[in-house]
C-alpha cells in the first residue's frame, strides 16, 4: 500500500471533522437563534459532497488495508459524529503506518 492512500484519508478525515463542526455551529445559530439559514444550506451542501469524497478514501483504505467489515464500518461512520473522525483518524494512522510500502517509482529512477 502506498503512503498516498493514507495522506488522503487523513486530509479528507480532518476536512470532513472541520466541516461537521461548522455545520452543528450552523445548524445552532439557524435553530437556535434563527440566523444564518443560507450559509446552513451552503456549509450542509458543501459538507455533503466532502462527505462522499471522505467515504470512496476511507472505503479505500480499508479494502487495501483489508479490514473486516465491522471496522471499515465503524471508521466510514466516525464521519457522521461531530469529533470522532479527530480519534478514529489517530487510530487508523497508527494501525495502517506499518504497512506502508515507500517504493520508488518507476518515474522516480529517471
Amino acid at each position: 500500500m502506498k503512503r498516498s492512500v493514507l495522506t488522503r484519508y487523513r486530509v479528507m478525515a480532518y476536512v470532513t471533522a472541520v466541516m461537521l463542526l461548522v455545520l452543528c455551529a450552523c445548524m445552532v445559530a439557524k435553530y437556535g437563534f434563527d440566523k444564518g439559514e443560507g450559509l446552513t444550506l451552503a456549509v450542509s451542501q458543501i459538507h455533503g459532497v466532502l462527505f462522499i469524497i471522505y467515504l470512496v478514501f476511507a472505503f479505500d483504505l480499508g479494502s487495501k488495508a483489508k479490514w473486516p467489515f465491522g471496522k471499515l464500518l465503524w471508521v466510514l461512520v466516525s464521519g457522521t459524529i461531530p469529533t470522532a473522525a479527530f480519534f478514529v483518524e489517530r487510530k487508523v494512522v497508527r494501525e495502517v503506518e506499518p504497512l506502508l510500502t515507500d517504493a520508488p517509482s518507476p518515474l522516480a529512477k529517471a
